[in-house]
């Protein structure tokens, strides 16, 4: 594909997480305009295994992968899908193990890679389909978060699109005006379902309360980081790597109608902001055929009825991730690899119910803390994929440690900050 000059035609889609909420909200938009989209190919962890299966027999994809499981699980449940629909002849090329996902990211027979799967493991994957010259249509913010500049050296000019509805709204508006016209970014958060809660309230949070989102039906995981707002500081930190756009002048600003999903704000003083209703099927279909539309994506306002829609500031001490975030990416490295993975780690201790709800982002801070007391003072090289690998690791070590999960000597943590430290 010719990034620089893309053409409006049939394209040919990879989703890897097909099985979660943006996969299969993905492959209903793929369903229902045939003449722009097929499926290339299907990945997913493996914990819905059944469901992958009749998602691949249903589109007939050429390349099926599933990261937990072997080859031999994954082709008897096709074979199994595939009688239940009567369907005789399809024989998918199979991949199984920790780099299924990456493998079929780099299936040369697509155009474009929707990567929605959940967590950093999305790296690979990322890298993987950008080296084999897919669009990429990014839902995983977390490879980009960890990542950072080995992702942004990897993708050429226009190669990478974003499909968070607010890093959507921002590449939208930001066709209103050139580059050295914008001033401002804002990303709005609708606030979870804790907008309004002092820090004191937060500590009783149960996991129940956690992910009932008021707005949006996500996972366990993004819901958690939702309600924590560590979802908006990676949010923050991505904006700040797809648009090129300095942290300090990228605010957060709470908006719980979820109606206008981010706004841009021009040297002159006007703002542009991209309304819809929370709909991911919008800039699902506008990633995955960025920069044309696709009509009938999702329905749109009713401008006939009365609405109101409204603003207020983020509690900065109630939320404390957003400016947590700030701080790491500005350091850079692997400091927001740490941020997150630790932030995962914590996140599964809280729902296992071991942590409190607001120790998750004070555990992450307190690990983020530990990293950069041990660091060199010296400047960090070229990033790479095994100091983010390394650093991660490390990371989730030093987080589990902290959340009683796990045993683990001091000298075997300094060690692996060590082996971080020599891989940059």
């Amino acid at each position: 594909m010719d990034f620089s000059n893309p053409t409006r035609g049939h394209r040919r889609v990879i989703v890897l997480g097909s099985t979660g909420s943006v996969g299969t909200q993905a492959l209903d938009v793929i369903a229902a305009a045939p003449d722009r989209f097929s499926v290339a190919g299907l990945t997913a962890g493996g914990r819905n295994l059944d469901l992958l299966a009749r998602q691949a027999v249903a589109v007939r994809a050429p390349a099926v992968g599933v990261a937990s499981g072997t080859e031999a699980d994954l082709e008897h449940a096709i074979s199994r899908a595939a009688d239940d629909a009567g369907v005789t002849g399809y024989a998918p090329h199979l991949f199984a193990g920790d780099r299924a996902a990456a493998d079929v990211a780099a299936w040369p027979d697509a155009d474009v890679v929707l990567n929605a799967i959940t967590g950093s493991i999305g790296l690979e994957p990322t890298l993987a389909a950008l080296g084999a010259g897919h669009l990429l249509a990014l839902a995983n913010k977390e490879s980009l978060i960890a990542g950072g500049a080995l992702v942004r050296a990897a993708a050429a000019p226009g190669q990478l699109v974003p499909v968070d509805s607010e890093h959507s709204a921002i590449a939208q508006a930001l066709r209103g005006g050139t580059a050295d016209e914008v001033d401002r970014l804002i990303l709005t958060a609708s606030g979870g379902p804790f907008r309004g809660m002092t820090r004191a309230q937060l500590q009783h949070v149960t996991p129940s309360q956690a992910v009932a989102h008021p707005t949006w039906d996500m996972g366990r995981v993004i819901s958690t980081n939702s309600a924590s707002m560590v979802n908006k500081a990676l949010e923050l930190v991505e904006a700040h790597l797809l648009f090129d756009i300095p942290l300090d002048r990228i605010d957060v600003v709470v908006h719980p109608q979820s109606m206008i999903h981010s706004m841009v704000q021009f040297v002159d003083g006007s703002t542009l902001a991209q309304a819809s209703p929370p709909d991911m099927r919008l800039p699902i279909a506008l990633g995955m055929g960025w920069p044309f539309r696709v009509p009938g994506s999702a329905r749109a306002c009713d401008w006939s009825r009365p609405e109101e829609w409204t603003f207020e500031p983020l509690d900065d001490d109630a939320f404390p991730a957003v400016a947590l975030a700030k701080r790491a990416a500005a350091e850079g490295g692997t400091r927001m690899a740490v941020y997150n993975a630790a932030n995962e780690e914590a996140v599964e201790a809280f729902h296992s119910g071991v942590l409190g709800f607001t120790d998750i982002v004070d555990t992450v801070a307190a690990v983020v803390e530990e990293q950069r007391a041990q660091d060199t003072g010296a400047a960090p090289g070229e990033l790479t994929l095994d100091a983010v690998l390394a650093a991660e690791r490390w990371a989730r070590r030093s987080a589990r440690v902290r959340c009683a999960l796990e045993e683990s000597p001091l000298p075997e943590r300094a060690g692996d900050m060590q082996d971080q430290k020599e891989t940059l």
